[in-house]
């Protein structure tokens, strides 16, 4: 049976299954996003006089970006139920995998725009129904036990990284564990439980293209769902009983003569021990270690102090005063759900932020559109891909300078103003009346100067008569409350820090020394990590980075896609070490040197070097560090081959 009948016949079965209540079956379309659909009916009948007619009014990928008419809906529900009885009853045309040219005249349609080439290359390597994985790495070369157990992996956190990377290692039976500091898996998901605690990118991008989840309760799911999600994914590929939790990696030191890492565990009950591994991957992020900021007088404090990502949940806010320091991401979900319950919400601002609106950022997904997705073949990676689309590459225009713009502190270029535009009208629109806000919330600085924030209701908060936005310094703290800028003392029950973290100082505080005694802090200092395509470092052979320097996706993205381009690389060199018989890789000085000149050229032309802007993406010499320049679609194209002429193997 060859590739296409056996796509056809797994399609064709689930085809059966989701014909089985034809009545079931209209009345979930009915409620399914449109787009996707339409996409499908296209796909399994080769008919595509449903897209044109649809197509002037779609104008993006979000589903609150077209208009069709319900007449129209009517005929793309029956043009897939249509295709669905063809495929069951074995009178359909062939459904192999669309060819590049197909898929992106299609995804075209429904994104209201002309796809780039590459981009169909790279989401077709997610296709489902029996084409398996398509970006594991395949052995080209018989390799024994033998010589992958010269490969075994240490890996250092349990995060989304860390278990992408066990999974891939696990199929293909290269050995591995993972330390993890915590007493349970799922990194930032699991540290990070703050009320509201949430997803700001959809969830159909914000997963595993080999892990798909046609079930997401909501469009942007909530932490616990998130967290639940990486545990089933740890279990089903059998990477949960590879981790040693309570187990804090604080050392790891290379052996130039044994070719091995010699790292330094800290166990829960206090014991050291040290174990050896050939290959180090540490999968520890940017986002794990809380800043605290330097607060004149904040130890006087005698109330609840709790930083957003060490949430107390003995401690009850009711009916309490509360501060909130911070006014970005997890501030804009914390301040939301906890003001009905305070007596009284103190919201510190040092700058305002760009808050966008998404109308499906706090919307349940339909039931219908969940039985459409887990019943109907191929409808969940047609959502996927629009909603990959929708939320990536298509603002990167949007970060550029212009060096011919004329307003250049407020909007880098045209398509940057008329964002700032539809922002501001936003804005406006929530505070209409109320105008002493209005000039307390609308940045000076152009948009995605600093992370863009989702509007959680954040505007209709700032609104309550138990909320005050406070804009002036934290001139002290004492032992009852905060005094600000102005003088006035406000009394207190509790701070909340929702302040970041230790984003620049990157894999601190483990020590790691790599070739002649050099540690990972002689060369980075505590603000300028730097690393090959963010996963490599001259002179530290075998180890591997995960969402390392510049690999940080503030334009748009899912974390989750990089972190499959970063495996697949990794898996890649691996298997170049397994296959050839040799002990190590590491990144070339001068491609490794060249590699971050690009990367800080291509920063000089983007929003992150604005003059006058402070963000956590930039160290304290003002280069960006944290996030990459590249267009995702750049970054898979780099990652997705190896050149060895980039590394030195010994």
């Amino acid at each position: 049976m060859d590739q296409h009948e056996t796509i056809d016949a797994g399609a064709a079965a689930r085809a059966t299954a989701a014909l089985r209540d034809e009545a079931q079956l209209r009345a979930a379309l009915r409620e399914a996003d449109i787009v996707p659909l339409l996409l499908l009916g296209a796909q399994l009948t080769g008919k595509d006089d449903l897209v044109e007619r649809a197509a002037p009014f779609i104008t993006g990928g979000w589903s609150f970006l077209n208009t069709i008419p319900e007449e129209l809906r009517a005929e793309i529900g029956d043009r897939v139920v249509e295709a669905l009885h063809a495929l069951a009853e074995g009178r359909a045309r062939s459904v192999p995998k669309p060819s590049p040219a197909r898929f992106r005249q299609l995804l075209s349609y429904g994104v209201g725009e002309s796809l780039p080439e590459l981009y169909a290359e790279a989401m077709l390597e997610e296709w489902p129904e029996g084409t398996g994985d398509l970006r594991a790495v395949k052995w080209r070369l018989p390799v024994d036990a033998a010589a992958k157990e010269k490969l075994r992996v240490a890996i250092i956190g349990a995060g989304a990284s860390g278990i992408c990377l066990g999974a891939k290692l696990r199929a293909a039976g290269i050995p591995f564990t993972i330390y993890e500091k915590n007493k349970e898996l799922g990194g930032t998901w699991f540290e990070n439980s703050y009320p509201g605690c949430a997803v700001d990118i959809p969830n159909a991008a914000y997963s595993f293209s080999f892990a798909p989840n046609p079930a997401w309760s909501r469009e942007f799911s909530g932490r616990d769902e998130l967290l639940a999600y990486l545990k089933k994914l740890a279990a089903d590929c059998d990477v949960t009983r590879s981790i040693e939790f309570e187990t804090e990696a604080v050392s790891a030191s290379f052996d130039e003569i044994g070719h091995r890492w010699r790292i330094g565990l800290k166990r829960g009950d206090g014991t050291h021990v040290e174990i050896t591994a050939p290959v180090l991957a540490c999968a520890v992020g940017q986002l794990n270690r809380p800043l605290v900021p330097k607060l004149p007088g904040l130890e006087k404090f005698a109330g609840k102090i709790m930083h957003s990502a060490q949430w107390d949940h003995g401690y009850d806010v009711r009916a309490k005063r509360v501060a909130l320091i911070g006014t970005g991401a997890s501030a804009m979900q914390v301040g939301p759900s906890i003001a009905p319950e305070v007596a009284e919400l103190l919201i510190f601002q040092r700058s305002p932020a760009w808050v966008a609106y998404n109308p499906n950022y706090l919307k349940d997904v339909s039931t219908g559109m969940i039985w459409c997705l887990t019943n109907i073949p191929f409808l969940e990676r047609w959502h996927r891909f629009l909603m990959w689309w929708a939320g990536s590459d298509a603002l990167h225009p949007v970060l550029q300078k212009d060096p011919a713009w004329p307003m250049p502190d407020i909007s880098l270029n045209q398509k940057s103003h008329e964002l700032r535009g539809r922002l501001i009208d936003h804005i406006k629109s929530q505070l209409a009346d109320r105008p002493d806000l209005l000039e307390k919330v609308i940045p000076t600085y152009p948009p995605y100067g600093k992370r863009m924030l989702r509007d959680n209701n954040w505007y209709k908060t700032l609104k309550r008569d138990n909320v005050t936005l406070i804009t002036s310094d934290i001139a002290a703290i004492d032992q009852t409350g905060i005094t600000d800028g102005d003088g006035k003392h406000h009394a207190l029950d509790a701070i909340v820090l929702a302040t970041g973290f230790h984003a620049s100082r990157m894999l601190w505080p483990l020590e790691i020394t790599g070739r002649g005694g050099k540690t990972i802090r002689d060369l980075w200092g505590d603000d300028d990590p730097r690393a090959y395509m963010g996963i490599t470092v001259p002179g530290f052979p075998n180890m591997f980075v995960l969402y390392g320097p510049n690999t940080n996706l503030s334009h748009g993205g899912s974390i989750f896609f990089h972190a499959e381009c970063q495996v697949r690389h990794i898996m890649l060199c691996l298997r170049e070490l397994a296959e050839s018989g040799l002990a190590t890789i590491e990144a070339k000085q001068a491609v490794h040197d060249a590699y971050n000149q690009r990367v800080d050229a291509a920063h000089e032309k983007m929003i992150w070097t604005h003059r006058g802007m402070n963000t956590w993406y930039r160290n304290a010499r003002g280069r960006v560090t944290t996030n990459s320049p590249w267009r995702i679609i750049d970054y898979w194209n780099m990652t997705r081959r190896l050149d060895r002429d980039d590394y030195i193997f010994e």
